[in-house]
C-alpha cells in the first residue's frame, strides 16, 4: 500500500516515528513531496529557527531512509484537480502523480472523501491507520510504539505510559489498543 503523508502528520514527532517505523518496517510504502517536506520545516521554524535546522535535518534523514518516497510532478498537472482549500492541491497531486492508494492526513475538511474517491484515493487519519496496521502485524507495530516509548521516556523527565503518549500524540484509540494489548 502506498501513502502520501501530509506535512501535518510529519511534523509532530511521536506521531512520525511510530508512522515511518511502520513504513520502515515495511508495513506501507510511504510517499510525500518537496512542498509537504518545506512546509514541515517552515511549521517548525515557527518555533525558532533551531527547531526548524532540526527538522531540515529530519527531512534529510528521511530522505537517506526512503529513497523512493520524494514525489515530483510539475505545475500543469495540478490544475487537474480540485479542493476546498486551494492550499492542499499541491497533496492530492502529488498522491495521484505518485499512483498512491490514499492520503494520510489530521485535514480531513479539507481532503473529502468523494473528490478524493474520484481521484480513487481513501483518506485515513493517523489513529486510524495506525489501528488498521496494529491490526495486520499486532507484534511489529507493538514493537515500533514500544521503541518509541522508550525514546520519549529517554528524553523526558517525567515517565510516559504508552497511552499518555499515544494520546498527546493525537492518536488516542492507537494508544488504548496498545494498552489493551494489540491488534486483533
Amino acid at each position: 500500500m502506498r501513502v502520501m503523508i501530509d506535512a501535518c502528520v510529519l511534523y509532530p514527532t511521536v506521531m512520525r516515528e511510530v508512522l515511518l517505523g511502520c513504513a520502515k518496517a515495511g508495513l506501507f510504502e510511504a510517499r510525500w513531496s518537496a512542498r509537504i517536506l518545506e512546509e514541515w520545516a517552515r511549521a517548525a521554524g515557527k518555533l525558532g529557527p533551531a527547531q526548524e535546522v532540526w527538522a531540515r535535518g529530519e527531512i534529510a534523514s528521511l530522505g537517506a531512509s526512503f529513497p523512493q518516497a520524494l514525489v515530483s510532478y510539475d505545475a500543469a498537472q495540478k490544475r487537474q484537480f480540485w479542493l476546498p482549500d486551494p492550499a492542499d492541491i499541491h497533496v492530492l497531486t502529488a498522491a495521484v502523480v505518485g499512483s498512491c492508494d490514499g492520503i494520510l492526513t489530521m485535514n480531513a475538511k479539507d481532503f473529502p472523501k468523494n473528490i478524493l474517491g474520484d481521484a480513487a484515493l481513501l483518506r485515513w487519519d493517523p489513529d486510524g491507520f495506525a489501528l488498521i496496521l496494529l491490526a495486520e502485524a499486532p507484534q511489529q507495530v507493538t514493537h515500533i510504539a514500544a521503541d518509541v516509548l522508550a525514546e520519549a521516556n529517554r528524553l523526558s523527565e517525567t515517565p510516559w505510559t504508552m497511552r499518555a503518549l499515544m494520546k498527546k500524540a493525537r492518536m488516542p484509540r492507537f494508544g488504548k489498543a496498545l494498552e489493551r494489548g494489540g491488534g486483533a
